[in-house]
């Protein structure tokens, strides 16, 4: 389905076949098994085209509306310091064919760093292509899957966005509302609206800083805690303001448990609810749950590995936990086929109407470099090759994901690393977002990428606090 105008349905072309040395695990998108039963297949091929689903291609696209949906300034919000960019057009037809040495790179420079396995799913016209190395249990040895579960951590915060732009679709919310109007009380500033959480720009202060404080004492004291919504709002008002609402970017878990707050007065259902019934049914997204507060990672799945702060210390395997510490802003579950899809889709406007989803995908700078972006619960990262992608980055204790798509919902890369609290395996895994979306560079190009900045040439974004 297009974002707009009339829609047709192209077949994917089959690809050749030619031997590989290479295992994979793959899954269609569409004829996904459940997570107890996975669906593991070896074969020496280079490319799987996903030859059972046929992908809507919008004939045209929705003019852009950015001028009537940039973030507003309300009687309660403050004048926001960097103006609004627009997202520029979706990339042409004819994209760049995945590099899938370098995804593998990228892999293997993430394990050089310090995690015990990666991933990464790509999904384009041409089908699937998926890469693994490393393991997804150090224990057992099990080889790292592409059909494994695992925790998505931040990337949450745009399925919870999705939901909170849909009530606000049928007009249960307003985005340049105060929060206040909903939650009566809950915030110390009438000021603070509904956009500036989905933006970051509210100025609570994330309590996430002092709760990881040291890495793994703090990982451990949470594990089996269950907070409520709350108490997690009360410890970040315990901290000092970061901005004046809506003046500037400043990236806080707080912002995202306000946001499940939201979504649960609105609907009168918990947050998992809204999920399943909004986002995971209607998209059949059968290994994507939010089982809060529930430990355990059902089915086929990797196992997360903590670093701790000492250099040389063991790691720690963090996959048992209520991730209460979270909830709405990084508990979800999923595995790289749903992401991809779930990518994809709303890119398409699967999820949201036209103008909800300019509106999400409308962003301002978060670097100086400006390759960096954020929108609604959303990241713009732009390419070396002029390549925009949308989606979100992802940490939690034991996992690295990145979930991307291009604007028109054709491309899509999911990719993780089953550690954290090591940023250089964090950077590295980010490789795998030039090689998918801007394919392999002849030795001219290359030089001329390397003079072009893109997001991935900086330190990856911290989610989460980390100590390496």
């Amino acid at each position: 389905m297009g974002v707009g105008g009339r829609t047709v349905s192209v077949a994917c072309p089959r690809v050749p076949r030619p031997v590989a040395a290479v295992r994979r695990t793959e899954r269609s998108d569409t004829d996904l098994n459940d997570p107890e039963e996975p669906e593991e297949v070896e074969e020496p091929i280079v490319a799987l085209p996903s030859h059972r689903r046929r992908l809507a291609v919008s004939a045209t696209l929705i003019a852009a509306l950015a001028a009537g949906l940039a973030p507003a300034t309300s009687a309660f919000a403050a004048p926001a310091v960097t103006p609004a960019v627009t997202p520029a057009a979706p990339a042409p037809a004819t994209a760049p064919a995945p590099d899938m040495d370098g995804v593998t790179a990228a892999l293997k420079a993430a394990m050089a760093n310090g995690a015990p396995g990666a991933m990464a799913r790509y999904v384009g016209p041409d089908g699937i292509q998926s890469r693994t190395a490393g393991v997804r249990d150090r224990v057992s040895g099990a080889a790292m899957d592409v059909n494994a579960r695992f925790r998505i951590g931040s990337v949450s915060k745009t399925f919870s966005t999705v939901v909170l732009l849909q009530l606000v679709q049928e007009g249960k919310l307003s985005l340049d509302a105060p929060v206040n109007k909903y939650l009566p009380g809950a915030l110390p500033d009438d000021r603070i609206t509904v956009r500036h959480l989905l933006t970051h720009r509210s100025g609570l202060g994330d309590y996430t800083d002092a709760m990881f404080n040291s890495t793994v004492p703090g990982f451990e004291a949470v594990r089996k805690k269950v907070f409520s919504y709350q108490e997690l709002l009360d410890l970040s008002l315990a901290l000092p303001r970061t901005t004046e609402p809506g003046v500037s970017y400043k990236y806080s878990n707080a912002n995202f448990v306000v946001v499940g707050m939201l979504i649960e007065k609105a609907t009168g259902r918990p947050v998992a609810d809204a999920y399943k019934r909004r986002i995971i049914t209607p998209l059949k997204l059968r290994q994507t749950s939010y089982v809060h507060p529930d430990t355990q990672i059902k089915g086929l799945h990797a196992r997360g590995y903590l670093h701790p702060d000492e250099a040389g210390a063991p790691l720690v395997d963090s996959t048992e936990q209520t991730v209460s510490w979270a909830q709405s802003a990084g508990a979800v579950i999923s595995s790289p086929a749903d992401l991809n899809y779930f990518t994809g889709a709303l890119m398409r406007g699967r999820l949201l109407s036209p103008a909800m989803l300019e509106a999400m995908t409308t962003v301002t700078p978060t670097d100086a470099a400006n390759t960096r972006f954020y929108g609604l619960g959303l990241r713009r990262y732009d390419l070396s090759c002029g390549t925009q992608i949308f989606g979100h980055t992802g940490t939690v204790q034991g996992f690295y994901t990145y979930a991307f798509s291009t604007r028109d919902g054709m491309r899509s890369l999911s990719a993780v690393a089953n550690t954290s609290n090591h940023g250089a395996a964090n950077t590295a895994l980010g490789g795998t977002l030039e090689a998918a979306f801007c394919g392999k560079k002849p030795a001219a190009a290359a030089a001329r990428a390397d003079a072009s900045p893109s997001a991935t040439d900086l330190t990856a974004e911290r989610d989460l606090p980390e100590r390496h």
